[in-house]
């Protein structure tokens, strides 16, 4: 059983493509740094001082995106940045889903009470939210091509994320850069990219989220890419809801096994979860994310 994608699936309000032939849609990512803005929320409201401050970074170019990308930044509460203090780093994809309801697709994830939360328990991270490209998506999320639904552009789109994006969060923000203390999230295709990211740029993802990816694209080639790749270590977390289908458990499950095989422990460097009555849906990968958190960071 395979999900419908449509083209305009997750929304496209983010997206802002230069008009056909238009000299822009092959120029080189503009010189100007993108401008910055905060982003209130209604549902940090009652969160007090524990509260992320979002920021919203307008327009990031890339000649991978066909145009410009809006990205969220979260930051963690004032409070906790205190001078000299750097700070972990999740890169996240279909980030219109993730904070605010009015832009989400099927409902938000809820990501900035989760990110309170961790916060009155001591766990600190910049959370940056990268919006899709509506009917981008699926190519820029997908590392091979299906015969059917194309894609395949994932390379490219992990150019924009490790070579313009992050070297941008890197100078404006707190981070702490190195691999070891940044991570890629996402779920269904964003989960395969995630997948695909962590065995791809080892030298920048030391852990990644994969929640119920989306690993029957292109005929399950994810698989035997991850077969095949050189060792790369770091931290995998990985589910799937049992209501997603029993093929779709089937393909998680086989994955799992292929890195066990490949030297991740249970427990250890993998934390694998299999949801009784979760289906494939925002409010079940919502809160899966607040249990995962602690473990991509490490803490």
């Amino acid at each position: 059983m395979c999900y419908a994608l449509p083209s305009d699936s997750y929304g496209s309000a983010a997206l802002r493509l230069p008009l056909p032939h238009s000299p822009d849609a092959d120029a080189a990512p503009r010189l100007t740094p993108p401008a910055q803005r905060p982003y209130p929320l209604p549902a940090l409201e009652d969160e007090g001082a524990d509260a992320p401050e979002l920021l919203r970074l307008d327009g990031v170019a890339h000649p991978a995106l066909g145009g410009e990308r809006d990205v969220i930044v979260a930051l963690p509460p004032a409070a906790a940045r205190v001078a000299g203090r750097r700070f972990r780093v999740v890169y996240m994809q279909d980030g219109q889903n993730l904070f605010d309801p009015d832009t989400s697709f099927a409902g938000d994830w809820q990501l900035g009470p989760t990110l309170a939360h961790h916060a009155r328990l001591g766990r600190h991270v910049i959370v940056v939210a990268v919006s899709n490209g509506g009917p981008r998506r699926i190519t820029e999320y997908t590392p091979f091509e299906d015969p059917v639904r194309g894609g395949g552009g994932a390379a490219d789109y992990l150019a924009f994320l490790t070579e313009t994006l992050k070297p941008l969060v890197d100078r404006r923000f707190p981070t702490l850069p190195g691999r070891e203390f940044t991570a890629i999230a996402g779920s269904s295709l964003g989960g395969l990219l995630s997948a695909y990211a962590h065995f791809r740029r080892p030298d920048i993802f030391g852990a990644s989220a994969v929640l119920s990816p989306a690993l029957w694209f292109a005929d399950g080639a994810i698989h035997g890419y991850i077969s095949d790749a050189a060792a790369v270590g770091g931290r995998i977390y990985l589910d799937v809801g049992i209501e997603e289908g029993p093929d779709e458990v089937a393909d998680v499950r086989r994955l799992r096994n292929q890195l066990v095989a490949r030297g991740y422990r249970l427990d250890d460097t993998l934390r694998y979860v299999e949801e009784e009555g979760a289906d494939h849906h925002e409010s079940r990968w919502a809160a899966r994310f607040r249990e995962a958190l602690p473990f991509l960071l490490g803490t």
